[in-house]
């Protein structure tokens, strides 16, 4: 179980919290280093904000964006199912700029676009300062690393199964991963747009589904199929 503090950041339980007062009461003292981050930024805002960082939290790693990061990821506020893992889609596609095929690699010659592995993500991981094992996140990928088992993602979208859809078509005619997926770039936590829109005629246009998909293929420049066995089974 995960606490989340005054602050905002993803406490194991019994962990100090950035409220606790110093030897005079008035001082905020930070219990991590994430929480060292976000003291500084206070007192940055606000140069009358008594703060204390103890030595052993007065470092540069993780970093103050990959704290935020996790953090929001796991908001359980936040619309979206809650991962095994807080991976924010924000910190690595939008702030490092990964490109979305490296990760979910073979989206231009596959059907299906799958799901990065344990291997993929430790790749990078594995190279990482020692102090990022702070964050819940990176010991949950390391704990699935170490004994060989995948994570067990919940799925965000899901098409019938008498609809066929290929990513490797769409990959191949130009089209944006965003186009169908959103600014997954500009999101921690990742969730299915609830609400739908009707065109005049009653067909759902809002997301994933059958009117939202004629509706791009009637507008865009690829001379799309509207032929019905080309999406239906």
């Amino acid at each position: 179980m995960l606490l989340v503090s005054a602050l905002g950041v993803w406490l194991a339980p019994g962990a100090a919290t950035p409220a606790r007062a110093a030897g005079s009461g008035e001082a905020r003292v930070a219990g991590s280093v994430c929480e060292a981050h976000e003291l500084k930024a206070l007192q940055e805002a606000d140069p009358h904000v008594e703060i204390e960082i103890p030595a052993e939290f007065d470092k540069p790693w993780p970093s103050a964006s990959a704290c935020a990061s996790e953090a929001a990821a796991w908001d359980v506020s936040a619309p979206g199912p809650m991962q095994p893992i807080p991976f924010s889609h924000k910190h690595h596609a939008g702030e490092f700029g990964i490109d979305c095929q490296y990760c979910h690699s073979g989206t231009d010659r596959s059907r299906a676009a799958g799901v990065p592995s344990v291997e993929l993500c430790m790749g990078c991981h594995g190279q990482f300062p020692a102090e990022y094992d702070q964050l819940v996140g990176i010991q949950k990928l390391k704990e699935h690393w170490n004994e060989k088992k995948p994570i067990e993602w919940q799925q965000i979208h899901r098409l019938p199964e008498y609809v066929k859809f290929r990513h490797n078509r769409h990959v191949s005619a130009g089209l944006e991963c965003q186009q169908c997926h959103g600014p997954v770039e500009k999101l921690d936590k990742l969730y299915l747009v609830p609400d739908t829109q009707w065109w005049p005629w009653g067909m759902p246009t809002a997301k994933l589904e059958m009117g939202w998909c004629i509706k791009c293929h009637r507008q865009n420049d690829h001379q799309a199929s509207q032929d019905c066995l080309t999406c239906h089974y």
